[in-house]
Order: structure tokens, then C-alpha cells, then sequence
């Protein structure tokens, strides 16, 4: 039987395409959830709390005064960073003592680099769950005079999400630094390094070592040890810290 010649070449080509596809995807490995690394800071977890809420059917200023009057805090639910253009949005109140209690406890930053269970009930004190889900605090509005909270967004934090966290750095290893030893003193530049990061290993702070810094000397951000699925949002050049303080030479005399 006669076969049209662009026809064979073409069904040789589907075939090889076919197979090729067959073969890579023998050779892709699965999957792995990624997990936290030895040696890297993971959250506590006598820290883990679930944030209830409720829904909230509209927005305004007159509402969210009238929710604070009544001890919540008018919040948001997003999608991820896009979620504040359309999204999967939801107008939620949470409990003004437990924001409070939660940031008071933790301290801003931390608070906001930490994940929670949030539970959407009709009612606070409902055993109904409207909707259940992983969140990031994203952001949280606090009054400049009192530090009373007066707006919390929340992203959604499923296990596929890449999130946008300012990272808090917490600065160890002073009291043997060589430079602070010696009299100069610590210039922090950096008190968070925004980083972009799987929802399932967003780090609750990153640990800077001081311990062999001498006087005169700097970290930058390429410094810092993170979990090699973060990525930087910065210039791994920029300057985190500094020990500032007399010449080189001149400690020395005085540590004689």
C-alpha cells in the first residue's frame, strides 16, 4: 500500500514526540514536600494558635469603627499577593485580644512571618466552620499613639504558595565578637530581608552570626544561611550589619 510520504514523515515525528514525552516524564522524579533543614530555624510549635474569625459582610469606615467598638478588628483574607486585585477575597473580623496577645507576644515582625490555622465560623463561639485554612499575616495596621490594632490582611498559605516575607533577623554571637570585644559597637542596618518563600518552610526568623566579626568589618544579605529554596528580593550586596566604632589599631592598644 502507497502512503503519501508527508503523511509517514509526520506520523514518525508524532510518535518520536510521543515517546520522548513517555520517557521524560519516567525520568522526572516526584515530588518532594519541602521540608526544614537541620540547622535552620523552624517555628515553634508551644507557638502554634489558631486565629477564629467571622465573616464580615461589608467594608467602610464606619463599619470597621463599629467593629473595633465591639473588640474585633476588621481584616481581609487574600489570595496570595494578587488576591488584593479580584482574588479569592474575603472580608473576615478577628478578636481584638487575641491579635494583641499574638503581636504582643511575638513582636510585630515575628508575628508577621509566622503562619496560622484560621477558622471562619458564624459565630465565635460556633463550632461551625465555614471555611479552614493556612494563612501568613501579611500586613497589620497598628494606631500610632496607643499601638491599638486596627487592620490585619491575611494571605492564603497553601503548601504550592510562594509568599513575599519580610524576614526578622535575630543577631547572636555578641559577647565573643572580636570588634565588640574590643569596645566598638554594633551598627544594625537591616532588622528584616524580604525573601520569597515556600509556604511550607517560611522561616520565623534567620539567625546572624557575630562571633567572628572584628571591628571595621561587615555582613551583606549574600551572607546570610537560609534554606536554599528561599530566594532574595534584594541585592545579596546590601549591608545588614556593621561593627562600627575606633580603628583597628587603636582597639588593639586598648585591649592591651
Amino acid at each position: 500500500m502507497w502512503i503519501h510520504r508527508p503523511l509517514l514523515t509526520k506520523a514518525i515525528h508524532l510518535r518520536f514526540l510521543s515517546q520522548a514525552a513517555a520517557a521524560a516524564a519516567a525520568l522526572r522524579e516526584p515530588e518532594v514536600p519541602l521540608t526544614y533543614l537541620e540547622g535552620f530555624p523552624k517555628p515553634d510549635p508551644k507557638h502554634d494558635e489558631t486565629i477564629l474569625a467571622i465573616p464580615r459582610a461589608t467594608s467602610g469606615k464606619s463599619i470597621a469603627a463599629k467593629e473595633r467598638k465591639a473588640g474585633r478588628v476588621p481584616s481581609i483574607v487574600f489570595e496570595q499577593e494578587d488576591g488584593q486585585h479580584g482574588g479569592n477575597k474575603r472580608l473576615i473580623s478577628v478578636q481584638t485580644n487575641q491579635i494583641r496577645k499574638l503581636v504582643n507576644h511575638l513582636g510585630r515582625s515575628f508575628f508577621l512571618s509566622r503562619l496560622f490555622d484560621l477558622e471562619v465560623r458564624p459565630t465565635f463561639d460556633s463550632n461551625e466552620n465555614i471555611e479552614k485554612v493556612r494563612v501568613l499575616p501579611r500586613w497589620i495596621h497598628l494606631h500610632a499613639g496607643t499601638d491599638a490594632v486596627l487592620n490585619v490582611t491575611f494571605l492564603r498559605a497553601p503548601s504550592h504558595a510562594l509568599l513575599k516575607v519580610d524576614v526578622p533577623l535575630v543577631f547572636r554571637g555578641e559577647d565573643v565578637s572580636p570588634g565588640l570585644r574590643k569596645g566598638a559597637y554594633l551598627n544594625t542596618i537591616k532588622r528584616t530581608v524580604p525573601y520569597l518563600c515556600p509556604a511550607d518552610i517560611v522561616p520565623p526568623f534567620i539567625d546572624v552570626d557575630l562571633s567572628e566579626l572584628d571591628a571595621g568589618q561587615k555582613l551583606v544579605m549574600a551572607d546570610l544561611n537560609v534554606h536554599p529554596a528561599l530566594r532574595l528580593l534584594k541585592s545579596k550586596d546590601e549591608p545588614v550589619c556593621k561593627i562600627m566604632g575606633a580603628r583597628v589599631s587603636e582597639l588593639q592598644k586598648k585591649s592591651k
